[in-house]
């Protein structure tokens, strides 16, 4: 009977490191499964250009080695443990063969069931934290912008640029309207009042020659006013006309370049064809003359 129940508890103890190394071998799949995701992850990040994106996967890549190296150092550990545990079985199988004292294999089969149910929580126990943390660290990196996402995001920043853009053109063409008819506004005020002091001093200009004088001397400053008015209006526009003249020599310098560029690219896309014409030509030549010298 203690014999049976010896070989209970050696298979049970040999099931026990089946299923311990059933789970690494699961934890393994995981793993290599985390790896492919995340060099795909890497290569569409790469495509894409996302440098911010990087930016956050970077830490997460230093976690994911540390956590590569706890595991292959658990891995050690488990190997070792592993060994132990077949030279215990060796040994419990030498004492059942040569048929020693049943109470030293019961004992001994004991202990060494106990601390072999010790390891093996202990080891479920470290696989558990692993996994919790490679879910943690996959969770963080699905939070991570897909291309559709950033392709969304993309268009509707540019959505929001072009309607600010036209909003601010319509604010600047109101504030150009306004100006121009508050400067309106203001010149035929002035002109309604000085139509008012001419026709007020006209009277006097005809009865009295000092009445003929002061409206002299008020058209006088009337002109002087005027031609001061009119000076600052050409010197504004002599400023926007040298504005317009710089803007001008941009934009043809502008369009020199671009046609400079549409140039180079059309001479490279034909150089490009031609070197494809050239490849696609010295090509079988090239095969046809290996053929050769290796018959040779």
């Amino acid at each position: 009977m203690q014999k049976g129940s010896s070989e209970q508890e050696l298979n049970s103890t040999r099931a026990s490191i089946e299923a311990l190394r059933s789970n690494l071998d699961q934890q393994n799949q995981k793993k290599v499964s985390l790896l492919n995701e995340l060099q795909n992850l890497q290569e569409r990040i790469r495509n894409e250009g996302a440098d911010s994106i990087v930016q956050k996967l970077i830490p997460l890549l230093e976690k994911l080695k540390t956590l590569e190296r706890q595991e292959s150092e658990i891995r050690s550990d488990f190997d070792a443990k592993r060994s132990s545990l077949e030279a215990e079985i060796s040994d419990l199988e030498e004492k059942m063969a040569t048929g020693s004292d049943s109470e030293m294999l019961s004992h001994g089969l004991d202990d060494s069931l106990n601390k072999s149910l010790e390891k093996l929580n202990s080891a479920k126990k470290e696989l558990a934290a692993r996994l919790r943390t490679i879910v943690s660290v996959k969770r963080r990196l699905d939070d991570v912008p897909s291309q559709s996402e950033l392709i969304q995001y993309e268009r509707r920043f540019a959505e929001l640029n072009a309607h600010i853009q036209e909003r601010l053109q319509q604010t600047r063409k109101f504030y150009a309207t306004y100006n121009a008819l508050l400067e309106i506004k203001e010149l035929m005020l002035k002109e309604t009042s000085l139509l008012n002091s001419i026709s007020s001093q006209f009277q006097d200009a005809i009865t009295s020659t000092a009445g003929r004088t002061k409206l002299i001397e008020s058209m006088e400053g009337i002109v002087k006013g005027s031609q001061q008015k009119l000076e600052k209006v050409q010197l504004g526009f002599q400023e926007e006309q040298k504005a317009y003249d710089a803007l001008k020599e941009k934009y043809i310098a502008a369009v020199a370049e671009q046609r400079h560029c549409y140039s180079l690219l059309k001479a490279f896309q034909e150089e490009c064809t031609r070197n494809e014409r050239l490849r696609s030509r010295l090509l079988p030549n090239f095969k046809l003359t290996c053929i050769s010298n290796n018959d040779l």
